[in-house]
């Protein structure tokens, strides 16, 4: 596989484990800073953008997109999608190049991607933490006792996920 298609293949991958639209997967790989510390807002905790579980296989990266329409808190990825990751952080990757290399390919196009995760998530976690996951919000009522708990069950159930991907890939 060509770097060019590697690339793809990690905002590919990014969508499909973390349900991130398009334009959060290529943010994140655009300004991936795993070492910063950051303050969580909403329940005014403090942490590390990049936490990590390799025991569980897995990491989430706050990207903490907040201001905007389509809000995008937590991206949950497992430990392969981070070491790819860490190769192409701070690439720009231009939304056009990807949809033209997805019709070139014939592959789903990127805007189905979230659809595609979120039916496979509400089969391997409940719903209210599916929603998390793809931060949601409008579809939840999150105070700042319940945004701890569904961060910690989010951090229960993803691995079950990524097993069930493995499963059908």
């Amino acid at each position: 596989m060509c770097i060019r298609d590697r690339k793809y293949y990690l905002v590919y991958k990014l969508m499909l484990e973390g349900g991130l639209r398009l334009s959060h997967a290529i943010m994140l790989i655009q300004s991936f800073s795993p070492d910063e510390e950051v303050e969580i807002p909403a329940v005014h905790m403090y942490t590390k953008r990049l936490v990590c579980f390799e025991d569980r296989g897995f990491c989430r990266y706050y990207l903490g997109v907040r201001e905007s329409v389509k809000p995008c808190e937590w991206a949950y990825m497992s430990i392969e999608a981070l070491r790819l990751l860490e190769r192409f952080r701070g690439v720009k990757i231009h939304r056009r190049l990807v949809l033209k290399y997805a019709r070139n390919h014939n592959l789903l196009l990127p805007k189905y991607m979230r659809k595609v995760a979120w039916r496979l998530m509400i089969q391997a976690m409940p719903r209210e933490v599916a929603r998390f996951i793809q931060s949601r919000f409008g579809e939840l009522k999150v105070s700042e006792a319940r945004y701890e708990d569904l961060l910690s069950e989010a951090d229960q159930h993803y691995p079950g996920y990524l097993n069930m991907l493995r499963s059908y890939l």
